[in-house]
């Protein structure tokens, strides 16, 4: 049994769900039921609430990157599930983390809690910046290497400071979910940031197999040149990717000419999204 559910994304499909900036995915197997960040600060815990989801099921908790709006529902989701539980992310998750052009006009977008505080709820953090196996079939990317010659983290967006000053965050913290099914890959994306195509090329490595049956996240195209959205759907289909559901920060001019250049291929991940996954078959409803 493998099924995907979208607790939190930008927009939602459902009455009573609510849509905030961000995304939380939760994947259910037989042997563990994970939860890939927590949204930006309510939504995901309000959702499964409202989808009849107990969050005290979950056994680990796999943070994308350290980024507010996959971290922010932290405290709530951990105050749900109410018992402890390890949390894995890479070391730089807990590195502050900046958004802007302008020193001046620089916004905190890093983890928005103390360790302190999280551990206090019952979190346990395992940090890594090695891949981490969770399953005989499930384990995380570890830091993704930029392999691609059109992908690129976001130039003049994102920054840490250190000793030396302001430097350009290379977002090594960023990595994927990886599940390893009969029939291929499934990759569960938080930002992508360091780019959907290294990360299936990455994800194929670690494994040690070519198919790829389904990535869905986000994978940061919101500001992206129509050239470098056109090599991702190219790339896409050479890795012949049986399903891609985009969501949060692949934006919507992206996920248009994805729809229109992928068709059935190609489906919008939003809040209430569930799919349904057997040997055989990719169910989303």
């Amino acid at each position: 049994m493998l099924k995907i559910t979208t607790l939190s994304e930008n927009t939602v499909d459902a009455m009573g769900l609510l849509g905030e900036w961000g995304l939380s995915v939760l994947v259910e197997t037989d042997t563990a039921n994970i939860l890939m960040d927590a949204g930006q600060s309510l939504s995901a815990g309000h959702n499964a609430s409202v989808m009849g989801i107990d969050l005290s099921k979950v056994d680990k908790i796999v943070l994308s990157h350290g980024h507010s709006d996959h971290t922010g529902g932290l405290q709530n989701v951990l105050r749900q599930m109410r018992k402890k539980v390890e949390v894995i992310a890479h070391p730089d998750v807990w590195t502050a983390k900046y958004s802007g052009q302008r020193e001046d006009k620089r916004k905190d977008i890093g983890m928005p809690f103390l360790l302190k505080d999280l551990e206090s709820l019952g979190a346990s953090f395992k940090l890594s910046r090695e891949p981490v196996r969770i399953t005989d079939n499930i384990m995380t990317t570890g830091e993704v290497p930029m392999v691609t010659d059109f992908e690129q983290i976001t130039p003049n967006r994102f920054y840490v400071k250190g000793k030396s000053g302001w430097q350009s965050d290379e977002l090594l913290d960023d990595m994927a979910l990886i599940i390893n099914t009969k029939s291929g890959l499934v990759v569960v994306l938080g930002c992508g940031h360091r780019g959907v195509i290294n990360t299936l090329y990455h994800s194929q490595k670690l494994i040690g197999r070519k198919e790829v049956r389904m990535v869905i996240g986000g994978c940061h195209l919101i500001n992206a040149s129509a050239e470098r959205v056109h090599m991702t759907i190219a790339a896409l289909k050479e890795l012949d990717v049986q399903k891609v559901g985009m969501s949060h920060c692949t934006g919507l001019p992206a996920s248009a000419m994805m729809a229109q250049e992928l068709g059935e291929r190609f489906f919008y991940n939003n809040a209430c999204t569930q799919i349904d996954i057997t040997d055989t078959e990719i169910k989303v409803d």
